[in-house]
């Protein structure tokens, strides 16, 4: 893990794992209600009963947060989770009514918890787009590293 993640690495990791810790032993209610809400942006959960749900929901919040905290987790694996989580509650922001204003984006008051998510997204995306690109770097680097002792070695 690059030094420079570990700010967000921390601070979005410390939020899902707190996040998931809570929702450990919720009821049924509480579970439906988180359900039909995260249908609206994953339609996909209309298929899980609420029993499913309520053991899913914190499982998959607490393995992110630990996968962003424990630092032998390759940053773009922990942003790939990290960006697909962030993009469902984006999705979930955007189709579930009275979230948003007229225009389908900016956030109405009941809205301004959800829009957050967005950050999330952007969080994973440039883990994802930082890991990358590093790699590209040392990869190139490598390579000219390689082609100058094998001039070297043509020269001699």
């Amino acid at each position: 893990m690059k030094i420079s993640h570990l700010p967000v690495r921390l601070a979005a990791g410390a939020f899902f794992l707190n996040s998931g810790i809570s929702k450990l032993g919720m009821g049924e209610e509480q579970a439906a209600g988180l359900r039909q809400m995260g249908a609206a942006g994953l339609p996909l959960l209309d298929k899980l009963d609420d029993k499913t749900f309520a053991k899913a929901l914190p499982a998959g919040e607490i393995a992110l947060g630990a996968a962003l905290l424990l630092p032998f987790v390759p940053s773009w694996l922990a942003g790939l989770g990290l960006t697909a989580f962030g993009s469902g509650l984006v999705n979930m922001y955007l189709h579930t009514p009275g979230m948003t204003q007229e225009d389908g984006i900016r956030p109405t008051q009941e809205g301004i918890g959800l829009a957050k998510d967005v950050a999330f997204a952007g969080i994973g995306a440039t883990l994802v787009l930082d890991s990358i690109f590093s790699r590209r770097r040392v990869v190139k680097k490598v390579r000219a590293d390689k082609i100058k002792v094998k001039k070297a070695h043509r020269e001699h």
